[in-house]
Formats: C-alpha cells, sequence, structure tokens
C-alpha cells in the first residue's frame, strides 16, 4: 500500500483530502443530530467510517470494485439520511463527482445512469417534498464535473508516461551513439592491430632473413635504415591504437556498468539498484560490450515494456564464468518475444561462446540472465607455449605474435613431431601449437603420443588446408582444437586460452563440414549407434563418453582414456545428458540402452 501512495500525484492527493474533509464534516453533523435518527449514534459512525475507508482502499485495488462500494456503501447512506433530513441529498454530489472521476470505459453507462437518475428517484420515493429534476439537475453537474477532471487526469497521466518515455528514449539513443563510437573505435583498432602491425611485424621478420645475403657494408646499412624505419612506424601504428581507444573503455566492468546504471535511474526515474558478487576480474573488450549492451536493452524494456519501478542489477564473478542478471519488478508477459534488441544481445552472447536467458511471467516481473565464459588475459597465470611447424618463418612469425600477449610465453618451438617429443619432456609446457604436414613425424602421430604420455597437455592443430578426413584423425589422436592459419592474431590468442582452460574449439567452417561427411559416410541401411544417436543430436564424442559411463567409470577415468581433461568430460556427460532429457547417468544409461545407442 505504502508503495501504491508513492506513486500518486497530486490529484490523487487532491481528491483524497476532499474525501476526508467532506466524511469528517459529514460525521460531525451527524453525531450533532444524533437524536433525529431511529440508528444509534455507534451504528451510524461505524457505517460512515466505512463508508470513508472501504470504496477507497477497494479504488486501489480496482475501479470496478470502487464503484460498486460506493454506490451501495456511501450511496446507501446519504439515502438513509435524505429520508430524515430532505437536503442532505448534497452530500451525494461529493460521492457523483467521485464516481465520475474514477469510472472508466463502459462504466459510465451504468454508474452515471444510476447516480443521476436511480438514487434523486429514491430520494423522492423516500421524501415527498423534494424536487426530483432539482435533484437531477444537481447530481448530474457533480458527474459532469468528476468527468471533466476524470479527463484531466488522464490527461496528465499520458503526459507524464510520454515524458518518461522521452527521457528513457533519450538516454537509450544516447547509449546507443557511445556504445557504436565504442565498437567503431574497437574495430579501428583491431584492423590497424591485425593488418598493418601484423604486416610490420612480417616485414621485419623478412628483412632479418636477408641479412646473411647481404655481404656489402653498404647493404648491411640499408638493411638497417630499413629495419629502423619499419620498427618506428610500428611504434607510431601501436600508438595511433592506443589513441583510438574510448576513456571509457579503460574503465573496469563494474564502474563501466555502474556508471549507465546511474545514470539510467537518473533519465527514467525509476529506482535501479547495482550489486556485485565475487572477486572482480578482467574481461575482453568484446565481453565489456555485450554485458554492456544487454544491461542498457534490459533496463529499456524493463521501463519501456514492462512499466517497471525498481530494477536490481547483479553482477556475479564465478571461477568459470561471469554473470550479469537485471531482476525487475514489472508486470511482465506470457510469453517472451524475440525482439530486435533481444536477438542481438543472444548473437553477441553467442559470439563469445555465452548465452542469455529470459525467465517471465505477467505479474511477476521479468529476469534477464547474460552469462559469457571467462576469455581474458590471465595475469597472475602465464601459458607456456611450444610452437610446432617445419616452416622457420611462420615459427617465428607465430613466436613474435603470440608474445606479445601478457599470458602467453613460446617456450621453444620444433620443426616436426620428433624435436616436439623431445622438446616436451624438457621445457613441460602447457600448450602445443602443432602443424600437421610435416617430415619424420606428422601432427597426427605427435599428437597422439603426446597425449598418451602427458595427457594434460591441450594440444591445438594450426594447418593450412581444411581436410575433413585429417581434422577427424586428429580429433580421434586427442588433439583440442583444429584451426586454419588464417586465423586473427586475436582470436588465436584467445582460442589458446579457451583451450588451455578446457574448452575444446574447431573451426566453424570445418565443423560444418564435418558433420556433412558424417552424413555423406552412412548408408541407408547402417544402424550403428552413431546413426541412433542422430535422433537425439548426440556427438560421436558424447555417444564415446556414454558407453564408458555405462561401464561403471569415472570421469577421471574416461578423461585418461581419451585424453581428455576432467572437466571435458563432465560437460559432454552433461550435454548427452541434457539431449536424453535425464537428470543422472543411471537413467542416461537405461535410455541409451533402449535406443539402441549402446553396442
Amino acid at each position: 500500500m505504502f508503495d501504491m501512495l508513492k506513486q500518486w500525484f497530486w490529484y490523487d492527493w487532491l481528491m483524497f483530502m476532499i474525501r476526508l474533509i467532506c466524511s469528517t464534516s459529514l460525521l460531525l453533523t451527524t453525531v450533532e443530530r444524533a437524536a433525529y435518527f431511529t440508528l444509534p449514534l455507534w451504528v451510524l459512525v461505524f457505517w460512515q467510517i466505512i463508508a470513508f475507508s472501504v470504496p477507497w482502499l477497494c479504488l486501489q485495488l480496482n475501479y470496478k470494485y470502487y464503484l460498486l462500494t460506493e454506490i451501495v456503501i456511501s450511496g446507501g447512506l446519504c439515502l438513509y439520511l435524505a429520508s430524515y433530513f430532505p437536503e442532505a441529498y448534497l452530500t451525494f454530489l461529493v460521492y457523483a463527482f467521485f464516481i465520475a472521476a474514477n469510472s472508466a470505459q463502459r462504466a459510465y453507462l451504468w454508474s452515471g445512469t444510476i447516480s443521476v437518475l436511480f438514487v434523486p428517484a429514491i430520494i423522492k420515493l423516500l421524501t415527498e417534498q423534494s424536487d426530483f429534476w432539482l435533484m437531477t439537475i444537481h447530481v448530474g453537474l457533480a458527474y459532469v464535473i468528476g468527468f471533466s477532471f476524470h479527463l484531466l487526469m488522464v490527461n496528465h497521466r499520458q503526459s507524464e508516461i510520454i515524458r518518461e518515455q522521452n527521457g528513457v528514449l533519450e538516454q537509450y539513443l544516447s547509449q546507443v551513439e557511445r556504445i557504436t563510437l565504442a565498437e567503431e573505435r574497437s574495430r579501428l583498432s583491431k584492423e590497424l592491430h591485425d593488418t598493418v602491425g601484423h604486416a610490420y611485424t612480417a616485414l621485419i621478420m623478412g628483412l632479418e632473413t636477408l641479412r646473411p645475403e647481404l655481404a656489402t657494408e653498404t647493404g648491411m646499412e640499408r638493411l638497417d635504415s630499413m629495419l629502423n624505419l619499419a620498427r618506428q612506424n610500428m611504434e607510431e601504428v601501436r600508438g595511433y591504437v592506443h589513441q583510438i581507444e574510448s576513456p571509457q573503455e579503460a574503465l573496469p566492468l563494474i564502474q563501466y556498468l555502474r556508471k549507465l546504471a546511474e545514470e539510467f535511474q537518473e533519465h527514467a526515474k525509476v529506482s535501479v539498484r547495482f550489486q556485485t558478487f565475487g572477486e572482480e576480474h578482467p574481461v575482453t573488450k568484446q565481453a565489456k560490450i555485450a554485458l554492456y549492451r544487454c544491461l542498457q536493452e534490459s533496463l529499456t524494456n524493463a521501463v519501456r515494456h514492462g512499466h517497471a519501478t525498481e530494477i536490481t542489477v547483479s553482477m556475479k564473478y564465478e571461477p568459470q564464468q561471469t554473470r550479469l542478471e537485471i531482476q525487475d519488478n514489472g508486470r511482465g508477459m506470457e510469453q517472451v518475444q524475440d525482439g530486435f534488441g533481444l536477438n542481438a544481445m543472444k548473437e553477441r552472447a553467442l559470439n563469445l561462446q555465452g548465452h542469455v536467458a529470459v525467465y517471465t511471467q505477467l505479474g511477476e516481473g521479468t529476469l534477464v540472465t547474460c552469462t559469457l565464459p571467462r576469455q581474458t588475459e590471465l595475469k597472475d597465470e602465464v601459458i607456456r607455449l611450444v610452437v610446432v611447424d617445419d616452416q622457420p618463418f611462420i615459427r617465428e612469425s607465430l613466436r613474435t605474435l603470440l608474445e606479445e600477449q601478457r599470458d602467453l610465453q613460446v617456450v621453444g618451438t620444433a620443426e616436426d613431431g620428433e624435436q616436439a617429443i623431445a622438446l616436451c619432456k624438457q621445457v613441460q609446457p602447457q600448450l602445443v601449437l602443432m602443424d600437421l604436414d610435416m617430415p619424420n613425424m606428422d601432427g597426427i602421430t605427435a599428437s597422439r603420443t603426446m597425449k598418451q604420455m602427458w595427457p594434460q597437455i591441450r594440444i591445438l592443430i594450426l594447418t593450412t588446408f581444411e581436410d575433413t578426413r585429417q581434422a577427424l584423425e586428429v580429433l580421434r589422436s586427442g588433439a583440442d582444437g583444429y584451426l586454419l592459419k588464417s586465423i586473427k592474431p586475436a582470436e588465436l590468442a584467445e582460442t589458446i586460452r579457451t583451450v588451455y582452460r578446457g574448452g575444446t574449439l574447431i573451426n566453424q567452417e570445418m565443423s560444418h563440414k564435418l558433420f556433412a561427411q558424417l552424413e555423406a559416410d552412412k548408408t541407408g541401411d547402417d544402424t550403428s549407434p552413431t546413426q541412433m544417436g542422430a535422433a537425439y543430436d548426440l556427438t560421436l564424442r558424447e555417444i564415446e563418453v556414454l558407453k564408458f559411463v555405462s561401464k561403471g567409470l569415472r570421469y577421471k577415468t574416461i578423461a585418461s582414456k581419451l585424453y581428455l581433461s576432467d572437466g571435458t568430460v563432465r560437460n559432454y556427460a552433461s550435454s548427452a545428458y541434457m539431449k536424453l532429457g535425464v537428470r543422472n547417468r543411471e537413467d542416461a544409461v537405461q535410455k541409451a540402452l533402449e535406443a539402441g545407442l549402446l553396442e
């Protein structure tokens, strides 16, 4: 009830004061002339208290309940008083004003008829000396004044809604402009870094390879001059990249989102409470922008569509992910409608391997959750890498590009699988970046041997050509990722971090070709578990994990047999359970047996 009072406008308080004054005056008059009535004084006082409070309370719930209680209780009180004092019909003028002011839609047809005609007619029957037409005119004028006041209230409410919506839209447009500029700055800085910066790096390394071929002193001087010029221009490009960055992008995520919430609260005139949980960790620019846009869109929808007055924003830092929750007290909806804004939010999260979920019901508000996996540089931890490629230029280029990242360290390079295995014995890397086609020992054989000797080492295949047969062999050998050398340096660094934390990644185009190849390999009469699994959209790896689960093996044991991490096996098992529609391993095994998934 107190929350309702906080939302009252000036006319709501005016009507309440008029009702209070008139009721108090009528009560005093009734007490003064109590001797003229047959009912006890306490009954009349109680009746008037009921006539003051009950209709007013019903008005806070539903205007139809109010009209019924006002006409029956207050109208009945006026009829009783008029039966003793004919001029007491004037007290009904105030109630007629209230009835008209709070009627809506078709309620005017019956509330106006009862107030203007029916009540004066009953008073005429009770007191023959009363003038029916005079009473009708008086009550009719009061009703018309109340109707005019109702129009004034409706106009004021609509004006307030328009002003609030304009404020929200202005704030939204301002934020869209700001985030668009930020995205454009980010895009330009990436383009400069990934194109011009990469070109200068390749140029410098190419010039360095020419040094042994230049025998004359003049040639060496010209080479040094060209190298100095290239390095100087590369430093200038880096300076431009830092200048393009927006000052706001340098803010920590919490400050970035809190500022948005405070600005929205100021413009939209709603209460926005911001809270954080867990220890804050840095996130990538893409993740920061995705969370920013998710919060912006959710705040706007909460006010525009949900008419919320209170919004709670919760930023939760978890070990493996970052989660943003926006809860409002709006009216909610029966079914979530995927508009442009919501689709954009989901697409941004999906590009970062995250997801957006929306829960809403009528009368219960809306909860929007944006979850992103941790994809950021690890300040307190350095990933030790080994680069394996038979081309020296590629090895040194990868070393140069990767060591620009503060959390990546190339501890050695090898030109074939045999050298890679020997090097792993010496330096014990955490991740190996492996080429496929190499002399002496190829990448597939080396990957299989490494996984047998060191299951904890993550292996990421980086090759030039798309070969589906070769990709299948790579995945069977225990590799944790399959990428093409055409990948951008920034994406390669993010992929290395994701694979290092236990993820498994494969180039998107290659994944489509792999699925197409698997479909092409199937025959119409094939009733293998793989084909059976297609009905549940199970992958080969998920079926393989289910087979081990059916044998009663623990996840750690399965991980060692498949040369995967414990967390990766758990992810495969959870995905398989979800696709089968079960909650535990016993039900999963039973359903898999019934479906013919297990041989």
